[in-house]
């Protein structure tokens, strides 16, 4: 299987990248040179393109500008890149005869849905609400490919929750409800390069919660109580830790259908980042005080 990785040399697209690199053909693509990155060049370049689509069998396209880069450069580079550019990669994949897309997009679409004093229950069929440039972009581009989707070429987008470094003690906390290993994250993306079913899917992805829908009014107003009730052994090891909890949480999110119809599950919880801090993984950055309720 010959496999396009856009935005190679990145976090998500690197790791990609070498999950599939002793299975597949991988042909990773950036802007930026990494060892992960034999081609280096725009994506919005359709010369570029057709060299990267050639022969090729599907398509994971991560690349994108980020929620780091609003107020850093134009709207009008995140329509390009995000909008215009996911749109190419997406036609000039189904005219070169790839049968399946990959599209990384985020859970952070759903920032404005959530409403003060309350905590709310994130699966796919809620309606994102979203709030900056990256937001507006990313659903866009979603909607585009929803359009596109086609018997001749399948179209899987998933939407990761938090995936990146920061703190261990929030990183182990948002495990919980809104987070989700790198690992997890990458293992999602092989398996949907495969599963079959309707043209066009979106899942959300991230780490399996302990909570159900019947815990969301507690959580919103006394989160330590449902936290000692559903992962106690968490609860125990922040107590142990001298790390605080917050008072309230704000949102959970399900991957319940990805597991059902990717065969996905999240092997990585907050365990796993309790081990990685123990060996200095670079990801697992040192705790920092927490209070209050959480927020975007």
């Amino acid at each position: 299987m010959r496999v396009v990785v856009t935005g190679s040399s990145g976090r998500i697209g690197s790791a990609i990248c070498r999950a599939l690199g002793s299975v597949c053909e991988i042909v990773g693509a950036d802007n930026r040179p990494s060892s992960a990155t034999p081609f280096v060049g725009d994506i919005s370049d359709r010369v570029f393109l057709a060299r990267l689509l050639e022969g090729a069998d599907a398509v994971i396209h991560t690349a994108a500008l980020h929620a780091p880069h609003v107020g850093a450069v134009p709207d009008s580079e995140f329509q390009r890149i995000n909008v215009d550019a996911t749109f190419l990669v997406a036609a000039m994949a189904r005219d070169a005869g790839v049968r399946r897309l990959v599209f990384t997009s985020t859970t952070a679409l759903y920032g404005a849905v959530i409403g003060v004093g309350a905590c709310a229950w994130i699966d796919e069929e809620v309606r994102p609400v979203p709030r900056t440039v990256y937001h507006r972009t990313k659903l866009a581009a979603e909607n585009i490919l929803e359009e596109m989707a086609a018997p001749d070429l399948s179209i899987r987008i998933l939407r990761l929750s938090r995936c990146f470094p920061e703190p261990a003690n929030l990183m182990a906390l948002y495990r919980l409800h809104r987070g989700v290993d790198l690992r997890d994250a990458v293992e999602a993306h092989v398996m949907a390069l495969r599963n079959g079913g309707a043209a066009f899917q979106r899942y959300v992805i991230s780490a399996q919660t302990p909570f159900s829908r019947e815990d969301l009014p507690e959580l919103a107003i006394d989160a330590p109580r449902v936290i000692a009730r559903r992962a106690p052994g968490l609860f125990e090891d922040f107590a142990r830790r001298g790390w605080a909890l917050p008072l309230g949480i704000d949102r959970v999110y399900a991957s319940m259908n990805a597991a059902e119809d990717l065969g996905w599950r999240a092997e990585h919880g907050f365990e796993a980042v309790i081990e990685s801090l123990s060996i200095g993984d670079t990801d697992v950055l040192p705790p920092t005080s927490l209070t209050g309720r959480q927020t975007p």
